[in-house]
Formats: C-alpha cells, structure tokens, sequence
C-alpha cells in the first residue's frame, strides 16, 4: 500500500505524470509529504533492522549440546545413610580415585545389612587397625594379634613369629607414614560383611640377629609397602569389632 501511495503521488490518481500548472500549486505542500514520508521510510528502515539485527545475532549464538558420548564425569557416591538410618548422610570415605561399581554395590549390600556401618568411619579404624597388628607382629604379641586377627590369620603370624624366634633374630622396624587408605572390594554374603583395603605405606625396617647386628635393612631408609588387607565381621554377632580374615600383596 505504501508503494502506490507514493507513485500515485509522482504519476497523479490515474497514472499520468501532472501538468505544469498543477506542479506549482502543490510544489510547496508536496514537498512537506516528501519530507515526512522519507522521514517514516527512515524510521521503518531503523527498525527492520534492529528487529532483524537481533534474529541475526541470536542465530549465530552457538546451541548447547549435551554429548551423550562425553557426558561429565559423576563423582561416584554411596547411598545416603538418612534413608537407612533416618539421620545425616555420611561422608564418604577418603578416596585416591574414585570406588568401582562393584565396590559401590558391595557397600550398599553392608550399609543395608548393618546400620552401623560407616564407610569413611571404618577406613579409619583400618589404618589403626594396620598400624596395631604390624607392630604387634613386630614385637612378637601373639595375644594382641590373637585379638585383632582371624585364626588361620593368626596361625600364619605365629608361624612367622616362631620361624624367626628360632633364628635368633628381632626385627626392629618402624611404620613411617601411611601414604594411602583406599577401599577396593566390598561385599556382604549373610552373615557376613568383609571389606578390602589397600595400604601403601612407608616403613624402615631393620633385622637384627641374637648378637644385636644388622643383618638386613636400615632405619634411615624407608621403603614403600604395598598391602592388601581383607576384614570381615558376622553381622549376627554381638561383637562390633571386624577382624583381619586374609593378607596379600598390593
């Protein structure tokens, strides 16, 4: 509608171009309309293109995309004990990596079959419980060991104990640091609950023979230990304490 209002105006109402006479009579006022229709063409123009300047602009904003092939990693997580216990949930143990799944699952088979299990309380408890029993073995303590470990455990250790009494010798070994405390395996088949732990630790052992002489080791150098520890308690029992039930290499 625009566009013939404007040529009607150039050719006149019936398409021809005007006379001379009528071009003086309104020369002034046709001026004015020129004026203001490219005044209104102007203000059109302007927004047209801010309208199509933003569609432009947002067209070339990239779309976010989930990448189903590369998702974020998920830290890995235990159930909540508010839901087992009706209380807070409870930290997670402190972890070098994150738990497998079928750590994940064994720890929810336990924390389902025994309330008072806690995770990162119990990997706690393990470190003092690695600490206790080497340096019971060290020393020869075949009672405490009694108390912390499994029978066919304990038979080893003494066996060891013995072998090493008969030689005359005396280990004179200290525990340094314990570097690491992870959680590897975990199940429950009723009634039992067994949880593995490794240890990387740093220890400076010494052997000593009936004389009081080295024979092998130093305490100035402290060599790195990798263990693998398995603990398991009877959730039928009255007894809260787990105990060691197997030792390996790690």
């Amino acid at each position: 509608m625009r566009c013939s209002f404007v040529l009607r105006y150039y050719l006149g109402q019936d398409g021809k171009a005007p006379d001379k006479a009528q071009g003086r009579q309104t020369d002034m006022g046709g001026t004015a309309e020129i004026v203001i229709l490219a005044m209104i063409a102007a203000f059109l123009g302007l927004r047209l293109y801010a309208v199509l300047g933003r569609r432009a602009e947002h067209q070339d904003e990239p779309v976010r995309r989930f990448d189903a092939a590369n998702p974020a990693p998920a830290p890995a997580r235990l159930p909540e004990r508010a839901a087992l216990e009706g209380g807070s949930a409870a930290p997670r143990p402190r972890e070098t990596a994150p738990l497998l799944p079928a750590v994940e699952r064994g720890l929810r088979d336990i924390a389902a079959a025994d309330r008072r299990f806690d995770p990162a309380a119990f990997v706690e408890a393990a470190r003092g419980a690695y600490k206790m029993i080497l340096e019971a073995f060290w020393a020869g303590d075949e009672e405490a060991l009694a108390k912390l470990c499994h029978p066919h455990v304990m038979a080893g250790f003494a066996e060891a104990i013995a072998a090493r009494a008969a030689k005359g010798e005396v280990v004179d070994n200290r525990l340094v640091r314990i570097e690491e405390t992870s959680i590897v395996a975990a199940s429950y088949a009723a009634p039992v609950e067994r949880v593995t732990i490794r240890f990387v630790a740093d220890i400076a052992a010494v052997t000593r023979d009936k004389d009081g002489k080295v024979v092998a080791g130093s305490l100035t150098d402290a060599v790195e230990v990798r263990d693998v520890w398995s603990f398991s308690r009877n959730v039928a029992s009255n007894e809260p304490d787990w105990h060691l039930d197997e030792t390996d290499a790690g």
